[in-house]
C-alpha cells in the first residue's frame, strides 16, 4: 500500500457558479497559494473557475 505523501494536504475545490464540490489532494511545499483551476460543472454543464475553498 502507498504511503501518504508528507507534504500532501486534503482540499475542497467549489465552483464559483453552483455549490459543486471536487475534493483532491495538494503539494504545499510546491502549490503554498489558494487553487484555481476551469474545470467541467455538472449542475451548470459547462466549464467554470473552481477555487480552493478549505481543507479538511
Amino acid at each position: 500500500m502507498a504511503k501518504a505523501n508528507k507534504g500532501a494536504a486534503k482540499v475542497r475545490l467549489q465552483s464559483t457558479e453552483s455549490g459543486h464540490c471536487y475534493y483532491t489532494t495538494k503539494n504545499k511545499r510546491n502549490l503554498p497559494n489558494k487553487m484555481e483551476f476551469m474545470k467541467y460543472d455538472p449542475m451548470v454543464r459547462k466549464h467554470v473557475l473552481y477555487k480552493e475553498t478549505s481543507k479538511f
